[in-house]
């Protein structure tokens, strides 16, 4: 099987023999994509590097290819690098893609600007399902924890479209307010809960929810790894039918879509993504806010080059933070979610008031 590619004013077409089907995306995608992929890159070898056993960029790609074994430290740098820094790292990448990935569906499938897992309460809702398998089961495993999380962060997300329909239709504030309302009084749940709890398992869910990749190893990236290898496929595959929603709900009836049933199965691919990223970090806000937004300036807001640039984006801009969180109080470290938020929060603030009037 081959693929033509077809160059069209500013649209690449790809259209796999055999197959009635076709992606097409700007011809900035490619580009950029690499672009930001080369940045995380580069901002990965520097984060391995860096701490208090610092070891130089070059023998940090040299230890990651294990080109330098017969140098005297190997051993060290071994275990500093595969064992300590590089699962954190890689984990960052894979939460920020599914965090903005998640974000771009919300965004796309409610028609609103400011829909974001976190801010929707979807991440809450995931949160209060994991901490109470972490403070009320001892050793639970990562492998369950994703599964808590979906089911928790699915029964919020019917309970804010329930609670925000009116009329045959959810209005884009009415659903932020509500989301916010209800993450709210799902996070108080979450702290009475974690009252009652053992000392220890309390102490690690307060860790685990300010949104952290401290201490994890390629359990977590594993966990979090089979989900993506689901589900970002079938957002990527979807991104066509996630276009003609945004054209509003009769026209996208009119061009013959189905559409409560797309939206509903982009609704669970988006509630998926959220969920095993808050069950392998913790609560981290905003990515699947600012992530969007920026990638859509970048390439444009055809969701088949969106989706992919978007998921790059957030994990760069996720292992950026995890890099500054571990130099800006060093030798301490803030948690990623602290960083995400002290940017994140800002820039929602701007986008409140740049759509003011809408």
């Amino acid at each position: 099987m081959s693929s033509h590619p077809e160059v069209k004013s500013s649209w690449i077409t790809i259209r796999p023999r055999g197959l009635r089907f076709s992606y097409k995306f700007d011809k900035r995608v490619p580009l950029i994509a690499f672009s930001i992929l080369a940045f995380a890159l580069v901002t990965l070898v520097f984060s391995i590097s860096y701490g208090e056993y610092d070891i130089s960029p070059v023998e940090v790609v040299r230890t990651i290819l294990r080109v330098n074994q017969d140098h005297p430290d190997y051993a060290n740098y071994a275990l500093v690098v595969h064992t300590f820094r590089l699962p954190r790292i890689i984990l960052a990448f894979l939460v920020g893609a599914a965090l903005a990935t998640s974000g771009t569906i919300m965004q796309g499938i409610t028609r609103n600007p400011l829909a974001d897992p976190y801010l929707l309460g979807v991440s809450s809702g995931a949160g209060l399902a994991a901490v109470t398998l972490i403070v009320w089961l001892d050793n639970v495993s990562i492998t369950l924890l994703p599964w808590a999380a979906f089911g928790g962060a699915l029964i919020t997300t019917g309970a804010i479209y329930i609670l925000a329909w009116k009329r045959g239709t959810s209005s884009p504030i009415r659903l932020i307010l509500i989301g916010i309302a209800l993450g709210s009084a799902i996070g108080a749940v979450t702290t009475i809960m974690m009252l009652f709890g053992d000392i220890n398992q309390v102490q690690q869910a307060y860790v685990w929810l300010t949104g952290s990749v401290y201490g994890r190893n390629w359990e977590h990236v594993h966990a979090l790894g089979g989900w993506l290898l689901v589900f970002m496929p079938i957002a990527i595959l979807m991104a066509r039918q996630l276009n003609t929603l945004g054209l509003g709900d009769d026209t996208a009836k009119g061009l013959g879509l189905r559409v409560e049933w797309q939206r509903a199965l982009l609704l669970v691919v988006s509630v998926a993504l959220a969920a095993a990223a808050v069950a392998v970090s913790g609560t981290i806000g905003f990515v699947g806010l600012v992530a969007p937004h920026i990638t859509r300036r970048l390439v444009g807001p055809s969701h088949e080059g969106l989706i992919p640039v978007s998921a790059l984006f957030g994990g760069a801009l996720l292992v950026l933070a995890d890099l500054i969180g571990r130099w800006v109080i060093a030798p301490s470290e803030l948690p990623i979610g602290v960083v995400t938020a002290m940017i994140g929060a800002p820039y929602f603030m701007y986008l409140l008031y740049r759509n003011r009037n809408q």
